[in-house]
């Protein structure tokens, strides 16, 4: 028999370790933290530096750009408006955004912006929870007039124009048709960014500040938010996003004086938040949890049930599915669960190692955070090494393989 720690054999937590290291050692990764935890027992490792030269050791409290897996955390706040009654999934959103009122749709995506049809139906709450609204990051029309304009007006993070403030970026979002009707296509990114703004609209708060107040301090999230503040910025790694020709490390976003070492114009809920593997695992628990944490209710039951499984319709999967099986050189293999949630994928077949019915979803800063209901397993592995190479994403891959074969009941 080999000994058993929480539903993990001791064999299998080495393997994991071992394997983690092997990443760290080829000097493609220069550290990682992963946490994976079932029950009551949470399993960590630290390992390699916090930067690719070298310098302080990876600790458990290290602080990454959360990148997408903001999205998994971000959407909580709208569902707790949803629980409250404060926002109904079938509302239409006018009332909060009238920018997105009376929208025009694109005759073909590719087609010139002035070539466009009405819509047919108002956007709803429900469009934006499930990222079906009609505007998103589209991979397969890179190079379309409608792409250009998102990326020239600055309304996804990292180009090459700054994100503006909520009211600005929303602004010019409403200048520009939709690429689908409202409700017929499932599109990255947008929607997340989109339910920010409308938090902020119907609570009058920042989206920070209801997030900090409802998630994050109810969860002990202590070290999450949407900029790492002065006294603790010697716990955030550097990012690299590597040459993917030659391989050389370079520095994407500096710890110091970088973007995330003062509070952004826009609090973006598709990718802005920083964080922990502990603040990670508090959020992933309570979800397993069916909403509480610590004998608190932060989510409904039915909430969270809404979140972590498929919200699209069989059409809206095939086209998710194609982007994610014909585009796998894109996303070094990332994004093969079949559904969608609310700000997250859902597992609806089995694919690899995972069970059916698993929730999460990974970053492009290198970080992947994942929950299993049927197993009780949360994991979190947090890397600096941007997805401009396939590094992080082979090691995310790695990592799931051997947590689940480190399970044992």
């Amino acid at each position: 028999m080999s000994k058993n720690h929480g539903g993990f054999s001791e064999a299998g937590l080495r393997s994991m370790r071992d394997v983690l290291a092997r990443h760290v050692d080829s000097g493609k990764i220069p550290g990682l933290v992963a946490l994976v935890s079932r029950g009551e027992e949470t399993y960590v490792e630290a390992l390699g530096t916090m930067r690719h030269d070298g310098g302080a050791p990876m600790r458990r409290d290290t602080i990454f750009r959360m990148a997408s897996t903001s999205k998994p955390v971000a959407a909580a706040a709208v569902m707790v408006l949803v629980d409250e009654c404060r926002l109904r999934i079938d509302d239409t959103v006018d009332r909060w955004l009238p920018e997105l009122a009376d929208r025009q749709v694109l005759k073909r995506i590719d087609g010139p912006l002035d070539e466009t049809v009405p819509a047919r139906r108002p956007i709803t709450v429900r469009d934006l929870l499930t990222s079906t609204f009609g505007l998103g990051m589209d991979m397969t029309a890179l190079g379309a007039p409608i792409m250009n304009a998102i990326f020239e007006q600055g309304l996804t993070p990292n180009l090459p124009v700054p994100m503006p403030g909520p009211d600005e970026w929303i602004r010019r979002l409403g200048t520009l048709p939709l690429m689908h009707q409202p409700g017929e296509r499932w599109q990255y990114q947008i929607s997340n960014d989109l339910l920010g703004v409308l938090v902020a609209r119907v609570t009058g708060q920042t989206f920070e500040a209801f997030l900090r107040e409802r998630i994050f301090e109810p969860l002990g999230m202590k070290d999450t938010g949407f900029h790492v503040p002065a006294d603790k910025i010697d716990r955030l790694t550097d990012l690299y996003a590597p040459d993917p020709q030659s391989g050389e490390f370079h520095v994407w976003d500096a710890a110091k004086g970088g973007r995330w070492s003062e509070p952004p114009a826009f609090q973006g809920g598709g990718g802005g938040l920083v964080s922990t593997a502990d603040d990670y695992h508090a959020y992933f628990r309570m979800l397993l949890n069916g909403g509480t944490h610590g004998g608190e209710r932060i989510l409904s039951r039915p909430a969270v049930e809404l979140m972590t499984t498929n919200r699209l319709t069989p059409e809206q999967q095939a086209v998710r599915h194609a982007m994610a099986v014909n585009n796998v050189h894109l996303s070094f293999g990332q994004g093969q669960h079949g559904g969608w949630g609310i700000g997250m994928a859902v597992r609806t077949y089995r694919g690899d190692y995972a069970s059916v019915g698993q929730f999460g979803w990974d970053g492009g800063s290198g970080t992947s955070t994942y929950a299993d209901p049927e197993k009780n397993l949360t994991g979190v592995l947090l890397t600096q090494v941007g997805m401009s190479v396939p590094n992080s994403a082979h090691a995310f891959h790695d990592f799931w393989s051997t947590v689940y074969q480190a399970i044992e009941d």
